[in-house]
């Protein structure tokens, strides 16, 4: 199989940068999410790659092999589209042989590889049947499908679920995911806008900037595992795009650093304490203080605050209780247990647990935490 580098890559039009100086290797096997809020050039990224989209700039190589000029259907890539761009008037096996009878294959190989594909992909039944018979989820699994016939080095995946309803989502997100540890020799690209999908599916998850950003900062906003990018973000930007609901912010001022724990001023006096080295900044600096809404704790068990109740979503196992910040930015999210409850305009107490507490610099860069994710104990609310 191939594995994928990407190395200084840049796409602009014109004056407009919209993808600069992305440096990443996706190794064979390896299942890489390509996320990041809309416009940020995910699909760009994954189109460059596929040879629809020249690249300005960088180099791309695909098994070693340097392919910035070498055609679409020579790179060794198949790609699956958000449309299923099946051809209506063909069978499911037709339209899975298709690319394999363009490059001219022997008959047998051609029903032996696309026998292959329906098993994995539980089409065997369905081989006669035109795309019109067929469900949302079923018709991209096709897609998929005549992806795989062609036995690609790459797999390039653009947003494939996002056509499907909410059943059909997690169905077909479960299906690729098996795909990939039963084909799993190749390396697999997939662009979404879906969190759960980019939580869920990936090795690693690249994380790409927007706007002002890409021409002071690059693309790239971070790389790394699904719980990197949660536990460990690099900035204010990374911590709040990762999560659902996303993290709270607070402003806050520096009091004291010590190695293992940082005193916090929020505006009205109270003071917390965040187990973070925040050494390298002087007392007085501004921060930003990060809790996500399923570390703060109902009660008073541990350092808390007390905000008005603005509203809350009861989703069964869960409740989302929305409280006002008190600095007039957006409301803090507390995620509580499914039992949970409260009237608009009462006042909650909420914790906020040293070590589940993150800071972010003038600047939105994260200062180090001081305790290890694998040992963060919540203390229990009261």
């Amino acid at each position: 199989m191939a594995d994928l580098q990407l190395q200084g890559i840049q796409k602009s039009y014109g004056a407009v940068s919209v993808i600069r100086d992305v440096d990443l290797h996706v190794a064979d096997g390896e299942f890489c999410v390509f996320i990041g809020p809309s416009g940020c050039g995910k699909s760009t990224l994954l189109r460059m790659i596929a040879g629809l989209e020249d690249i300005t700039d960088g180099e791309l190589r695909i098994g070693g092999r340097r392919v910035n000029e070498v055609p679409p259907a020579q790179r060794g890539v198949a790609m699956v589209f958000q449309s299923y761009a099946l051809f209506p008037h063909l069978t499911v096996r037709q339209n899975m042989a298709f690319g394999l009878e363009l490059a001219r294959r022997p008959r047998d190989e051609i029903e032996r590889r696309v026998g292959e594909a329906a098993r994995l992909l539980q089409l065997d039944a369905l081989l006669d049947r035109k795309p019109r018979q067929l469900s949302g989820g079923q018709r991209q699994r096709v897609a998929i499908g005549r992806a795989i016939v062609r036995d690609p080095g790459v797999f390039l995946f653009d947003e494939p679920l996002s056509n499907l309803d909410a059943a059909l989502r997690v169905q077909t997100r479960m299906e690729i995911a098996r795909l990939h540890r039963a084909h799993g020799r190749a390396a697999m690209v997939y662009v979404t806008h879906d969190q759960v999908e980019a939580m869920t599916m990936a090795d690693r998850i690249l994380l790409l900037n927007a706007g002002p950003a890409v021409a002071t900062e690059g693309s790239v906003a971070q790389v790394g595992t699904p719980l990197e990018l949660y536990q460990r973000p690099r900035t204010r930007f990374v911590a709040g795009f990762i999560g659902s609901p996303k993290m709270n912010f607070l402003a806050a001022t520096l009091v004291d650093a010590q190695p293992a724990l940082a005193t916090l001023a929020l505006p009205e006096g109270t003071q917390l304490q965040a187990a973070v080295d925040a050494r390298r900044l002087a007392p007085g600096a501004p921060v930003t203080l990060g809790l996500r809404p399923e570390h703060a704790l109902l009660g008073t068990a541990v350092q808390h605050l007390v905000r008005p109740l603005l509203w809350q979503e009861r989703l069964g196992d869960s409740t989302c209780l929305y409280l006002d910040s008190g600095d007039g930015a957006a409301p803090w999210t507390v995620r509580a247990p499914g039992n949970s409850w409260g009237r608009p305009g009462q006042r909650l107490a909420f914790g906020l647990p040293p070590n589940a507490l993150h800071l972010f610099d003038e600047q939105g860069l994260a200062l180090p935490r001081s305790v290890s994710d694998d040992d963060l104990q919540l203390p229990e609310a009261a």
